[in-house]
């Protein structure tokens, strides 16, 4: 946890070696998961890839949901006509996934159903359409998406990407790499690497682009990275810090702390003109900008009141409100999407945990249980925080933990992992 942190990085850009996928497992929760089967999906030579068991593990990676095994499958059909219900009841079966995949004129498809086996209707079916069979992981958790909020009324999660910064090494050999990867941890994309921390990743709205923190050459700036072309752009970098990019929720502007005026205060920079606005003048240190998600608010940490709090203003600045009081420190905070709640990290007695504050009530409720859990985001949606974590072999890894507290997972890989950043969905 780095309240004051200025470091020397020198980023770099290059071509290197695809990150090793982030290895996902539930690892706590009391929530009775909602049985279900998928059925492998009528398959064809064209499309190799197991759509059937990637929603599957979306599912269940979730912890709301239980898979019956492939082997305990009363049958295995691909239609709905051939769905024999006694028997899918009879396995504790309420709702079955069943599909098919197949090469078409301009293309590939894939079509899946959902179906109530105790009343026997169908309450999901649709059709996908795609160029390549490479594209047919992403129909999976869009399929994942439908069937989650079909079935639990709350917005799937599972059509999006996380972004996170990747260490390995030691000493001078020490090195940073910017990823991004599917919600599950597949298909990890390295967009940046370098001998010196990268910082802050930033989704932006339509998920095109994501601004973070480099250094070069011994001073910070906030730069915007554009995933089409790798195309690299310096948005800010005064003298002393710039940090904590976030972007406004159309995308058109972006928060950042920034103190080569005074002490760190909280600047909103436009994006296309990069011309500035200082919103708040004050002594103490202010970083860690968020904005509400109908742009109206921003939250941020201060110390202006002598250890750092939350603290929210209105988007324009104004006199901001201290909105956090429970615990020796409160920062980091982020808007759940209906702009009721923050995630923060919360720090008392030495342990910094994951919190949720009730923005109307001013209550606090701990959802990790620490001692170095840092970085808290919600994922579209709002079901779900993602968090970095100190992990069990003395390293740092991600991990997730429902609003209710009561469904857990960790996100673990060889190298230390951390400063999670959960995009948007872009339908």
């Amino acid at each position: 946890m780095t309240f004051k942190k200025l470091l020397a990085v020198l980023l770099v850009l290059v071509a290197v070696p695809a990150q090793a996928a982030l290895e996902i497992t539930v690892t706590g929760g009391d929530v009775a998961p909602l049985p279900i089967a998928l059925v492998q999906f009528q398959p064809t030579p064209e499309v190799p890839l197991d759509v059937a068991q990637v929603v599957e593990n979306d599912l269940v990676r979730s912890g709301r949901f239980k898979a019956l095994p492939r082997g305990a499958m009363p049958q295995t059909p691909t239609a709905p006509q051939a769905v024999v219900t006694d028997g899918w009841k009879a396995a504790g079966i309420d709702n079955l996934v069943i599909g098919q995949l197949g090469k078409s004129a301009d293309g590939y498809y894939a079509r899946f159903f959902l179906i109530d086996t105790v009343s026997g209707q169908q309450l999901l079916s649709h059709q996908f359409s795609v160029k390549s069979p490479a594209q047919m992981r992403t129909v999976a958790h869009m399929i994942a998406d439908m069937i989650y909020e079909k079935l639990l009324g709350i917005p799937g999660y599972f059509n999006t990407k996380i972004a996170y910064v990747a260490a390995s090494g030691y000493g001078p050999a020490r090195n940073f790499q910017l990823v991004v990867s599917d919600s599950d941890g597949e298909a990890p994309r390295v967009l940046a690497t370098s001998r010196e921390p990268i910082l802050s990743p930033a989704w932006a709205p339509d998920r095109k682009q994501l601004a973070f923190v480099g250094y070069n050459r011994g001073r910070s700036a906030v730069m915007v990275y554009t995933l089409a072309t790798g195309q690299v752009r310096t948005l800010v970098s005064e003298p002393g810090l710039n940090s904590s990019p976030a972007w406004s929720p159309d995308g058109s502007k972006i928060a950042v702390s920034l103190s080569f005026e005074n002490n760190p205060d909280i600047y909103v920079i436009d994006v296309a003109s990069n011309k500035r606005r200082r919103l708040t003048d004050h002594y103490g240190i202010d970083t860690e900008p968020a904005w509400s998600p109908d742009g109206s608010k921003i939250v941020f940490t201060s110390d202006r009141g002598g250890r750092p709090q939350i603290y929210e203003m209105g988007a324009e600045g104004g006199d901001p409100r201290r909105v956090t009081f429970q615990g020796g420190q409160n920062l980091r905070a982020s808007y759940s999407p209906d702009g009721k709640s923050l995630a923060l990290v919360n720090a008392d007695g030495g342990r910094f945990r994951i919190g949720l504050l009730d923005l109307a009530s001013g209550g606090l409720k701990l959802l990790s249980d620490g001692p170095q859990d840092e970085g808290p985001q919600f994922a579209p949606g709002g079901a779900v925080v993602i968090y970095a974590t100190q992990g069990r072999a003395g390293g740092a890894e991600l991990a997730t933990v429902s609003v209710d507290g009561r469904v857990r997972t960790r996100l673990r890989q060889a190298a230390d992992i951390k400063e999670p950043a959960w995009s948007p969905v872009v339908r």
